[in-house]
């Protein structure tokens, strides 16, 4: 019985990262900003732990693949909107990370419909662009809960982030393209 829930672990803790991503929204949304770090990085490190224990523990399992990179949107999506929206972040990159995750969801969703379902696979550039993606969120997070802010640094990671995205919304429509091929 231990084991079958040890082996459940990694998707509890995605569905865990899924539950927190509104409690993150609704403490930016009311700035509270101290604590909508601090939940998000909790949802952050989910990430990397669940991922670390399907690996370690051959763990993996069909319900992950999905779960996971939902819940990785759910999160990345959310704070983008709610970040932009308190003007933390500029619009065009909450529009840009919103529009990526929206080419790979719209893509995935397309094979299905016509018959030809893409097996769910994140890319190297996706792991990086999620990474990268996660660390602006926490740095603006972390700046706006302990009032300082490095626009130095600030405009590196926007740019950072903008590279990374559009690189790995590159990939993924090739990708899709090669697939989708007769």
């Amino acid at each position: 019985m231990a084991s079958r829930w040890f082996a459940s672990l990694p998707n509890f803790i995605t569905i865990g990262r899924l539950v927190l991503t509104p409690a993150v929204i609704a403490l930016a949304i009311d700035e509270r900003w101290s604590s909508a770090f601090l939940v998000f990085v909790v949802a952050g490190v989910s990430d990397a732990l669940d991922g670390w224990l399907a690996k370690t523990y051959h763990l993996q399992s069909e319900l992950g693949a999905v779960l996971d990179p939902l819940a990785d949107k759910a999160l990345i999506v959310s704070i983008y909107v709610a970040l932009a929206h308190a003007g933390a972040l500029p619009a065009w990159l909450a529009i840009l990370v919103v529009s990526r995750d929206a080419l790979i969801v719209g893509g995935v969703v397309v094979a299905w419909f016509v018959s030809r379902p893409v097996k769910v696979r994140p890319h190297i550039s996706s792991k990086l662009t999620t990474a990268a993606q996660l660390g602006l969120a926490a740095f603006i997070l972390a700046g706006k809960a302990y009032a300082f802010q490095v626009e130095a640094l600030d405009t590196l990671l926007i740019g950072s982030v903008a590279a990374l995205t559009m690189t790995s919304a590159s990939v993924y429509l090739w990708l899709w393209v090669q697939h989708m091929r007769p």
